[in-house]
């Protein structure tokens, strides 16, 4: 198993508390590749001088047996000005589904956007610049299924989403189903390891980015209302 560097944040954490969306053991873990933003876009725009990104592992590992895994989640801000208050939230879909984000409230489940199982609010008090800060996300993941994560980073206030990573899939075009574990790839779709499996039932969302008329949510932190999954155009896309 690799070693995850566990990030604790500091004060009291606040429980998001969210309204309903209206649409919107052992684990095992291969060594992350290189962290990757692949699926990324821009949002809203940043205040001057704060550019937030999140990161992602090039590469998970899913034990055959449990359909554990867990992975690395990372905010970063490569501006030169402190972030303010923002959160992270981590999202699952399809058949990843996440179980636990260390440090971070999970979101209950009448209040999900529409197509995802589950997901945590991580709250950032400040994020100041040039740092990032990572979180420890353990998941299970159905490998007879397609599999997605998101992470889309906020305003305190949830009113604005400045960036958002995914729905993005990790997955594998060549399973192991006779291997200890699974090896599976950022930006790939998943194939069933069921042998002779060709091709994978639809489900959960098949869009990259919801659009705010099929899947705009209005969230609640620290009981100020905010909207995020947003519609708009992104101005910059991650490579």
């Amino acid at each position: 198993m690799s070693s995850r560097r566990m990030t604790t944040i500091a004060g009291s954490l606040v429980t998001a508390a969210f309204s309903t969306v209206m649409i919107f053991s052992v684990t095992a873990s291969a060594d992350e590749g290189p962290a990757s933003s692949k699926g990324g876009k821009a949002v809203d725009e940043a205040p001057a001088g704060v550019e937030l990104t999140t990161t992602l592992p090039g590469t998970i590992s899913v034990d055959n047996s449990s359909q554990k895994t867990d992975l690395t989640a990372t905010v970063k801000n490569d501006g030169s000005k402190d972030s303010g208050k923002i959160r992270l939230l981590v999202v699952g879909f399809d058949g990843m589904t996440v179980k636990n984000v260390q440090g971070c409230s999970p979101i209950e489940e009448k209040d999900l956007p529409e197509g995802s199982n589950s997901g945590f609010a991580c709250p950032v008090d400040n994020l100041a610049a040039d740092k990032s800060k990572s979180y420890a996300v353990d998941a299970t993941f159905d490998l007879k299924k397609t599999g997605k994560i998101c992470l889309p980073v906020q305003t305190g206030d949830g009113k604005k989403t400045f960036w958002q990573q995914g729905p993005v899939p990790f997955g594998t075009t060549n399973p192991s189903p006779n291997a200890p574990a699974t090896p599976l790839l950022l930006g790939t779709d998943n194939k069933p390891v069921a042998p002779g499996g060709d091709e994978l039932p639809k489900t959960g969302v098949g869009r990259d980015l919801l659009p705010l008329g099929a899947a705009g949510a209005s969230l609640m932190a620290a009981g100020v209302a905010g909207l995020w999954w947003s519609q708009r155009r992104p101005r910059r896309t991650a490579r």
